[in-house]
């Protein structure tokens, strides 16, 4: 294997549990936590059922289970459906430094391969605060996104590397599970360019399973292309040559460092959706001329980059669209996965707001990302009066951060949707005890 493939093999064989700091511990449960609740909210959605339908068609004997339903599938099809229902509402959190994506979708990988190797809540709590340390610590180095590789690239090489130490891989088919992870799955950019497919929700989770996929392939003995980073076909020569920031011995810190989300939207509108909410008492919707959006340079480019962000046709764009989602805060006072249906993206209403709504990036608000996600909101009314609002960090940035309190209560307003409120009690404290639970059963029974 390369040197950046030692070093990633290294690493996580080097992180022990005894070792995690207590603000990791915590920040790991409350990250599982959240997780859990975005699966429950997006259960019954029509393409959640689609997906436990499709993973239901494989079946083994050394299965894993999708979260809700009593049988087992195979290992990588229960990754996939899992991966898909926490992703699903856009509600998972998100990491954005030199690059980024939602490390959350790698728990799906996690949780499967759990099942397969080592099962105690202080393993699994361990193999996600080293998963995240992976796809954090890449976004942090290297922009692959603007090379035009999708945040995939990211999950699934953690994905492998998680699943690879609970499933006590050696550490030459730790190295073959990183190869048999990037080599045959390096995903495109194109997935979140111009009018957004179900795939946009859907790409992560196939991180996961591919990534927990090449870990038991290497554990079944299956070697990996050599030199998958630094070869000459290798990683570095399709993206950029960087250096991988781990060093082993250090504790995983990163997860408590990523962006706990509020609203079903991407992250880069969160701010904008927020302060938004901080003006709409200050006027009548009916009053409003124009709206200026000042935002930094990634935001616009990733949410008001083309003009189907002003005349969304699905709920994928709609979700991505800061002309959108503003309008609904505005209008509606908040911003729930009901202002994502067919119905609503038709409403004369919000089309009306989106029309009067021009984005600009703004110099003084991009140079302060990503320390913070900063966004600047300027209505004109009717009568000339300006008014304007302007907010640096969101709720659930890590210069804001939601509370344990606050992202229980957001998971039983989640969950609400799926059980019933005594059961989410129960999963809460659960997840909050889970490094005293000898089985990661006891989540999958405490979700059934």
């Amino acid at each position: 294997m390369d040197a950046t493939t030692e070093k990633l093999v290294d690493y996580t064989f080097g992180v022990k549990f005894d070792n995690l700091p207590i603000e990791t511990v915590r920040a790991t449960k409350q990250r599982i936590l959240d997780t859990l609740g975005c699966v429950a909210g997006a259960y019954d959605h029509p393409l959640s059922v689609s997906v436990r339908r499709l993973a239901s068609r494989y079946r083994m004997d050394t299965p894993a289970t999708i979260l809700g339903q009593p049988d087992g599938v195979a290992p990588e099809m229960a990754a996939f459906a899992n991966g898909v229902m926490l992703r699903l509402l856009d509600l998972s959190d998100t990491y954005r430094v030199t690059s980024g994506g939602h490390p959350s979708d790698i728990i799906a990988a996690i949780l499967a391969a759990a099942e397969l190797g080592a099962r105690d809540g202080k393993s699994l709590i361990t193999a996600i605060a080293v998963g995240y340390e992976v796809y954090c610590s890449c976004c942090d180095a290297a922009d692959l996104n603007a090379k035009g590789w999708d945040q995939p690239v990211y999950g699934v090489i953690a994905s492998a590397l998680a699943a690879g130490k609970l499933l006590g891989l050696d550490r030459d088919q730790m190295g073959h599970a990183v190869s048999l992870a990037l080599t045959p799955n390096m995903a495109m950019f194109q997935t979140r360019q111009g009018e957004l497919s179900n795939w946009k929700g859907c790409a992560g989770a196939n991180a996961a399973r591919n990534g927990l996929f090449a870990a038991i392939l290497a554990q079944e003995g299956f070697s990996g292309p050599a030199e998958a980073i630094e070869g000459k076909f290798g990683l570095w020569d399709q993206a950029e040559e960087f250096d991988w920031p781990l060093e082993a011995g250090n504790p995983p810190y990163r997860i408590a460092n990523t962006h706990v989300k509020c609203f079903p939207i991407c992250y880069h509108g969160q701010s904008a959706a927020w302060t938004a909410l901080g003006l709409r008492d200050r006027f009548d919707i009916d009053d409003i001329e124009t709206i200026t959006i000042d935002t930094y340079a990634v935001a616009k480019g990733m949410m008001a980059d083309t003009p189907s962000r002003w005349a969304p046709l699905t709920t994928e764009t709609a979700d991505h669209s800061l002309p959108y989602v503003v309008s609904v805060a505005l209008v509606d006072g908040g911003i729930t996965y009901d202002a994502f249906n067919l119905e609503r993206l038709r409403d004369p209403q919000l089309a009306t707001l989106m029309n009067r709504i021009a984005v600009d990036d703004a110099d003084d608000l991009t140079a302060q990302y990503p320390d913070a996600s900063p966004s600047r909101i300027t209505v004109r009314l009717k009568d000339g009066t300006k008014v304007q609002n302007e907010l640096l960090f969101p709720k659930g940035h890590n210069q804001a951060p939601m509370t344990d309190a606050e992202i229980s209560g957001k998971f039983r307003g989640l969950f609400s949707a799926y059980r019933n409120a005594e059961q989410a009690d129960e999963m809460i404290d659960l997840i909050g005890g889970l490094d005293r639970s000898p089985d990661v059963k006891d989540v999958f029974d405490a979700f059934a």
